[in-house]
């Protein structure tokens, strides 16, 4: 009978510190992310109109008339989920729930099905709309397609993977993205038409970025926005509220 051989010493040596290296530079990777700035930390304030509930996952709750239809929402690649608390607080605002995901380390492909258990916290709201920033809209899309309690979905900066073909499904789709974008391939988010349903709207920003979805401060890499203030937000809202006033008549 051969005897197994075993593996030299110095190769053993030399795969553990491999595997160490990576190890520590995923954790250096997402050790740092964009934090929200103080301006979007106030929107977590409950007033008159909504009830704000941070228990992982960010509640919005309007205080009376909620309509029937809740919005989940996946942040961008590390980046703090406050960071998007005014543009989920307006439109809650307006009537709709909103839940703004709790992602391991602020990535939403380490936890793509986070919204199963969102829905499964709140079955008082029937009907689902879900969207996403950037990365967050990719893990979106890939959860609207597989789930079938998803009525829409909304991408910001964002386009599905080749594999995600939505143009057979029965989803409602709206995508925006800012015209001065620097990070996401706007040539693939507007590409992105020919995989949607036929009646989905996409829309550009003139004049918005990438980062000004949020409140997090200039994101690297990205275009100048020349629009004031938080008027890219605004204009998301203003879109998104329509959106979901479709789906509610």
């Amino acid at each position: 009978m051969r005897e197994k051989k075993s593996w030299p010493v110095k190769i053993l040596i030399g795969i553990a510190a491999l595997l160490l290296i990576a190890v520590a530079g995923f954790f250096i990777f997402v050790s740092t992310s964009y934090e929200a700035i103080p301006s979007a930390k106030k929107s977590l304030q409950s007033d008159d109109q909504l009830i704000v509930k941070e228990e992982g996952n960010i509640l919005f709750e309007p205080v009376s008339e909620a309509r029937d239809i809740g919005f989940i929402f996946y942040p961008g690649a590390k980046v703090e989920a406050p960071a998007y608390a005014k543009m989920a607080k307006e439109i809650a605002a307006k009537g709709y729930p909103v839940l703004l995901a709790d992602l391991p380390f602020n990535l939403a492909i380490l936890s793509p099905d986070r919204a199963d258990e969102i829905i499964s916290d709140h079955p008082e709201i029937k009907r689902w709309v879900i969207g996403g920033h950037s990365l967050g809209g990719v893990m979106a899309a890939d959860y609207a397609l597989e789930h079938e309690e998803i009525e829409g979905l909304v991408l910001l900066a964002s386009y599905p993977q080749s594999k995600t073909d939505l143009s057979d499904s029965s989803l409602k789709v709206l995508s925006l993205w800012g015209s001065n974008d620097k990070v996401a391939d706007l040539e693939k988010v507007k590409g992105a038409k020919s995989m949607m349903p036929s009646d989905a709207e996409f829309i550009g920003i003139e004049g918005g970025n990438h980062g000004g979805f949020g409140e997090y401060g200039h994101q690297k890499g990205d275009g100048e926005t020349s629009l004031s203030g938080d008027q890219q937000i605004q204009d998301t809202v203003k879109y998104v509220v329509e959106f979901l006033g479709k789906l509610n008549e």
